[in-house]
């Protein structure tokens, strides 16, 4: 778990780079985000650059498509492409790396960043996966904000009506949007009762930005039978820097150098840290079954 955390904190940095060159991005969302990211494409989800494409590789459409710059980290650390060149080439002219998913990028199932039609592809792929008695999953992650589009509705009831136990969805519930808090904007306390009037399982994550809590989530889900399912993960916006994090501002901002080197000492810290951590916890393990071979 705690490799997963560390290469977190890496995606992070890996984030504000990119964010930071390129002076575009939604970083206090990706920032959020990061954690269900990793957790989903190097824990959870049958998909990887050598079985792209295959007909039954897991599915993954990111519905809140604005956070794509931390999108791009994930699969770029995955091995679709090299990742330096989505850093380097983000948002600038020419590049296929622009600010929303399109699929000109190797990984990229779907372009979206219109919010509310991530859910509804997703409950399409995965009606298809039932018709031609495949058994790929198919992710969505959509944004609290992006639930006050009716469509995400539609698509809940279509999911609950066609009993789709294949379909995972993640609600990054964060609690901020571009012009304030979801409260007051259009409130989302009750997300969770809200899915299970439309007959989903849920699921809620109390810190989704912790890897071991999502995973055993993620785990769970792939249990049920007869429902589809979906994640609350209570997250934090501009999660690990601590100028960002759940502050508005930084829905969309653009970093001075100042605030640039610091997010950078404070993720690289954090990131050394578990590292740290992970090296004690190694060498207490090597330590204890050396002990028990003596004994």
């Amino acid at each position: 778990m705690m490799n997963l955390e560390e290469r977190a904190y890496g995606l992070r940095r890996d984030i504000i780079e990119e964010v930071y060159r390129s002076e575009a991005g939604h970083v206090g969302g990706d920032l959020s985000v990061i954690d269900i990211l990793t957790v989903l494409y190097f824990k959870v989800m049958n998909v990887s650059p050598e079985n792209w494409t295959s007909p039954d590789r897991d599915r993954f459409f990111l519905s809140k498509g604005h956070c794509v710059d931390a999108l791009y980290m994930v699969l770029g650390e995955k091995g679709f492409f090299d990742k330096q060149e989505a850093i380097q080439t983000f948002s600038a002219f020419g590049s296929r790396y622009i600010g929303h998913p399109n699929t000109d990028v190797p990984g990229i199932e779907m372009n979206s960043g219109s919010l509310g039609h991530g859910l509804a592809l997703g409950v399409g792929t995965a009606l298809a996966a039932k018709m031609d008695h495949r058994t790929y999953r198919t992710y969505v992650v959509l944004g609290d904000g992006e639930m006050a589009e009716g469509s995400n509705y539609e698509a809940m009831m279509a999911a609950g009506h066609y009993k789709l136990d294949n379909l995972c969805a993640t609600v990054d519930l964060n609690r901020l949007q571009i012009s304030g808090t979801t409260k007051e904007v259009m409130c989302s306390d009750d997300m969770a009762e809200k899915f299970r009037a439309f007959g989903w399982n849920v699921i809620s994550v109390e810190d989704g930005n912790d890897c071991g809590q999502l995973l055993a989530a993620y785990e769970q889900a792939a249990t049920y039978t007869g429902k589809p399912t979906a994640v609350i993960a209570h997250t934090v916006k501009g999660k690990g820097v601590s100028f960002m994090e759940d502050n508005k501002s930084w829905h969309h901002g653009v970093m001075k150098k100042e605030q640039y080197e610091q997010a950078v000492m404070e993720l690289e810290a954090r990131r050394a840290e578990l590292s740290d951590f992970k090296n004690q916890a190694e060498a207490c393990g090597e330590k204890q079954a050396r002990c028990g071979k003596e004994a």
